[in-house]
């Protein structure tokens, strides 16, 4: 009988495995026929048409500060193996492993499906969300422009947005959020998860650097686009040390606000993150999974409201404490700025032209 080959970490990819999702009725696994190849080839990365006919994403989460959001693209070739969003993968049918990250999917009619959501006559504004569940500017939206069609749409009807990534790439539209910004209706937060920029491109292996995100911060602010920092994930054993670098290079840059995540590891991604840590940081791998299960209550997660992003007991307890001295120290503790909900007007149909008068 041939014997199962070990998963192997490719180059560029976060995942080291690609097992299927928890809905598939079968699941296969390699093993060693004697043709043992030993440089795998490149995972090519292939984008396919979306056909959603709606948009918005709803939510009633408590945890989070938004009850709507949009989602360009279906997976995201940044690679975070600590991704949350990575689950939803299975949904199509496809591995939340490397498929999440080398299978992606575009929405080439998210202007036209936004604009007639907000033309609906029970359509109330609030802030629409972006960059709530895959990156609104992965490599992919420099050919795409998704992002951008839909802020165009949102900055014609004066809908305010919160937007939050990793990518440099936001700056290319800088040309719309700062005039957004300017009348309230706009803020980004950046996303950085540690400064280290060796363990960057394992955790996040596509993603742009550390630096570049301090960077982004920066011309964004300059811009004077309303700018935060996310702190996220806070990954207990292995970036908790940096949170206060962090947050003090954010401000330094021009971030107005912070806040953090503690890592999650909802479903696939348990395993997914322990194979990671098990190829890339074996002497860490205990002590940061027996951190997560301290803050929460035995296991490495719990998905109840008010747990999930912050964990409980001692250990989370402290995290937050720490979190909170530094923001009071760098004059991070404000509130982010109340976006506005209240010049928000539909957009006009395609030929209307009593619109005129």
């Amino acid at each position: 009988m041939d014997a199962p080959l070990p998963d192997r970490p490719r180059k560029g990819r976060g995942a080291v495995s690609n097992r299927a999702g928890r809905f598939e009725p079968r699941a296969s696994e390699p093993v060693d026929d004697g043709w043992l190849v030993e440089d795998l080839p490149p995972l090519r990365t292939t984008v396919t048409r979306d056909a959603s006919k709606t948009i918005i994403a709803r939510n009633t989460s408590p945890d989070v500060p938004f009850d709507r959001s949009i989602n360009p693209y279906r997976g995201c070739e940044h690679g975070c193996v600590y991704c949350f969003a990575r689950p939803t993968h299975a949904f199509l049918g496809l591995s939340p492993g490397l498929d999440f990250e080398s299978r992606l999917f575009y929405k080439p009619d998210a202007a036209r499906l936004l604009e007639e959501a907000l033309h609906a006559p029970g359509y109330t504004c609030r802030v629409m969300a972006m960059g709530t569940n895959t990156d609104p500017y992965q490599p992919i939206e420099r050919e795409h422009r998704i992002t951008r069609s839909i802020l165009q749409v949102l900055s014609e009807c004066d809908h305010p947005v919160g937007i939050v990534t990793k990518s440099g790439l936001v700056v290319r539209d800088i040309d719309i959020l700062a005039p957004m910004a300017a009348r309230g209706l706009a803020m980004v937060c950046v996303s950085v998860t540690t400064l280290d920029r060796g363990l960057a491109r394992l955790l996040e292996p596509r993603a742009p650097t550390p630096a570049r995100r301090i960077e982004t911060i920066r011309r964004l602010a300059d811009a004077g686009i309303p700018t935060g920092v996310m702190a996220a994930p806070t990954i207990p054993g292995l970036t908790d040390h940096e949170m206060e670098d962090i947050l003090a290079a954010a401000r330094d840059a021009g971030a107005e606000t912070a806040s953090y995540v503690l890592l999650r590891l909802p479903l696939e991604i348990a395993d997914l993150f322990t194979e990671w840590l098990q190829t890339h940081r074996p002497d860490r791998a205990s002590r940061v999974l027996g951190l997560m299960r301290e803050a929460h209550g035995g296991r490495v997660y719990e998905s109840a409201y008010g747990r999930r992003m912050r964990g409980r007991g001692p250990y989370a307890e402290m995290l937050a404490g720490r979190f909170e001295a530094a923001c009071r120290r760098l004059g991070l503790a404000g509130a982010r700025p109340e976006l506005d909900t209240g010049s928000f007007k539909r957009p006009l149909r395609r030929g209307n032209q009593l619109a005129l008068f």
